[in-house]
């Protein structure tokens, strides 16, 4: 389980659904799994490669998640993604929610000049993984779904602005983005509602991967409203509310979970 305070309870019960993204136990997607599972949810959890094999299924354990269900899936693989989607069909038959949590650049594209750095390659391999995988997640997930359900991607701000050493993978969130939204236009009819949260910087190997990150993260605590660290309390919670019944009526945001970074123009102390 997370070393974080999870509120427990009942609020999933019955509920089960799919995790794809954790990476370790310092992942958004970890910490969301968690919360989750303390509020009584079923899970399920996708990896890619005999690596994240040996961090995920452990973790799973720990939550007492079924073996079967711990399942290789590489979301730039059809045949792949067909084998992942009916493994939990056959076991499960249906879910009620799905986090997708997966993100993709070339390190070289993550640094210095995005116009300079960034291949054609590099640009097609990021759209893919980190956008396009939810289009095609959400629409095999959605069969799994005909009670209706939630879904929830994972982005950053650095979709809306300029972050340095962001470059193409803010590029691709912001397609990431975009997508929830069509998506979300498309299976809310069927009763499912998409949503994307969107977290402060926060320590994970996602931000290891990121030039100049510590700093990120320092600039957001001391620049946010609430002048403090993105909580993976915060982000777990937000997502519950989303993946829960209490989220009804709420499809096709971006929910900002960053201490009210967003929202600041000009930090305090600068203006003078």
């Amino acid at each position: 389980m997370a070393d974080w305070t999870m509120p427990t309870g009942t609020l999933m019960q019955g509920k089960r659904g799919l995790i794809m993204g954790v990476a370790n136990d310092k992942s958004i997607a970890w910490g969301i799994a968690c919360q989750l599972a303390a509020q009584g949810a079923e899970l399920a959890f996708t990896y890619q490669g005999e690596a994240l094999e040996k961090r995920v299924r452990p973790l799973a354990e720990s939550l007492g998640a079924n073996q079967e269900l711990v399942i290789p899936a590489d979301v730039a693989d059809d045949e792949s993604m067909d084998a992942a989607f009916a493994k939990l069909q056959s076991v499960w038959g249906s879910i009620d929610f799905l986090v997708h949590a997966i993100a993709y650049a070339d390190k070289d594209a993550l640094k210095g000049s995005f116009v300079e750095n960034t291949s054609r390659e590099a640009f097609a391999k990021s759209m893919d993984i980190s956008a396009y995988s939810f289009v095609d997640v959400a629409r095999r997930g959605s069969r799994l779904m005909p009670a209706g359900g939630a879904m929830i991607s994972l982005t950053y701000q650095g979709s809306e602005r300029v972050v340095p050493n962001y470059n193409m993978m803010g590029v691709a969130k912001a397609a990431l983005e975009a997508a929830t939204r069509y998506i979300a236009r498309d299976l809310g009819p069927k009763g499912i509602r998409v949503n994307a949260v969107s977290p402060g910087p926060m320590r994970t190997l996602a931000m290891a991967g990121i030039t100049g990150g510590r700093g990120l993260m320092s600039a957001a605590r001391d620049w946010s409203l609430l002048k403090e660290d993105t909580s993976m309390e915060g982000v777990a919670g937000c997502a519950l509310w989303l993946l829960s019944d209490l989220g009804r009526s709420v499809a096709g945001e971006v929910i900002h979970v960053d201490a009210g970074f967003h929202v600041v123009g000009v930090p305090e102390g600068l203006e003078t």
